[in-house]
């Protein structure tokens, strides 16, 4: 394997060194946030949603925050790959004005979203009986839910600077919100990490909790009052799991992390604190698939595309870059489906406390 980086926990590399790889192995699959960094993972995403767990008759629990909670809602429709292809066309063709407000990008957003979704994507999503969906969204505590900019603004700024010095302060300031299709059998319901609510997802709020777990603040608006859940504020769930680090659940299971990076960061913040690192012991049953150095060095730029890439390049230019990465992306899939299929590269996985996570 040349293009794609698997790394896996320890109960991971064992069962997968004895077994191979099945999609049977797995219950849980992670979508993390990022932007359009996800486009990396567009190839892999239509095998593993439109392939490798096509015919699942077991049932398959998925999480994810922003960006990530839009791919893992594209596999609970009835046309995984159609859905996901819609979400890879608006997201890339995406035009804003010269100084767009938040109010025209959350605009944008929530016809990107309607149009992943189509006519009946959020009925077969909250009816799905075998990929059941999770989606993060964070509740603003106090002040964090006044309409003023500025105290928003100190708000962000002191659960930043509480956060360098220790994680489980965001929950002075948050209450990460799962909206479920599990109700309170989701094994997430007693999460202890961080102030965790859970609530049902269902066709009337699945929209808005879509758009609350991609709303980056001050460059979306933040979603009010979602129904089902508690009154309040709701911003981008990757302010607390940002790439996530909590208990997946996965029991004598597997977990799948399909990741745009080999460096897993836990939360939004912690971008900008070196020193946190996620708890390996979470990562006991991950199986972590990345482009490698190599793949993403023979990208246009020599990176994966991320949300700077608006201010960087005109439409045409960032058009053709974000479709190239799309199309190159298939290369991740074809590699895991040898693997899968052959079980050649199995000798080449990693564990993965040797990931750069520089």
């Amino acid at each position: 394997m040349s293009s794609l980086s698997i790394f896996a926990g320890p109960t991971a590399l064992q069962r997968i060194q004895a077994d191979g790889l099945r999609a049977d192995q797995f219950k849980v699959m992670l979508g993390a946030s990022g932007g359009p960094k996800w486009f990396v993972l567009f190839g892999l995403d239509r095998y593993l949603f439109g392939e490798f767990f096509a015919r699942r008759e077991s049932q398959l629990l998925t999480l994810g925050s922003s960006a990530g909670a839009w791919r893992m809602c594209c596999l609970a429709t009835s046309d995984p790959v159609a859905a996901i292809e819609r979400l890879a066309r608006s997201y890339s063709e995406e035009r804003y004005s010269d100084a767009p407000t938040t109010g025209e990008i959350t605009g944008k957003a929530r016809n990107m979203l309607a149009d992943m979704l189509g006519e009946n994507g959020a009925a077969e999503i909250v009816g799905n009986a075998h990929f059941k969906t999770h989606i993060i969204a964070d509740r603003c505590k106090g002040f964090g839910a006044s309409s003023s900019k500025s105290l928003q603004t100190i708000f962000l700024v002191a659960s930043a600077l509480t956060n360098g010095i220790s994680r489980k302060s965001l929950s002075w300031y948050f209450e990460r919100t799962i909206f479920t299709t599990m109700g309170q059998s989701s094994p997430w319901a007693c999460s202890k990490d961080l102030d965790t609510c859970l609530t049902s997802l269902s066709e009337e709020n699945i929209f808005e909790a879509m758009i609350a777990s991609g709303s980056i603040p001050f460059v979306l608006d933040g979603v009010r009052d979602i129904r089902g859940a508690k009154p309040g504020l709701y911003w981008d769930g990757g302010i607390t799991d940002y790439h996530f680090d909590f208990d997946f659940h996965g029991g004598d299971d597997l977990v799948l992390y399909p990741h745009f990076s080999s460096r897993v960061i836990p939360g939004w913040f912690d971008k900008h604190v070196p020193w946190r690192k996620v708890n390996e012991r979470n990562f006991d049953n991950v199986v972590l698939l990345t482009p490698s150095r190599e793949f993403v060095a023979s990208l246009p730029y020599g990176k994966i595309p991320d949300r700077t890439d608006f201010e960087k390049f005109d439409y045409d230019t960032r058009l053709a870059y974000w479709r190239e990465v799309l199309d190159k992306s298939q290369v991740l899939a074809d590699e895991f489906s040898e693997l899968v299929v052959s079980g050649k590269g199995v000798n080449k996985i990693k564990p993965f406390i040797e990931r750069d996570s520089r």
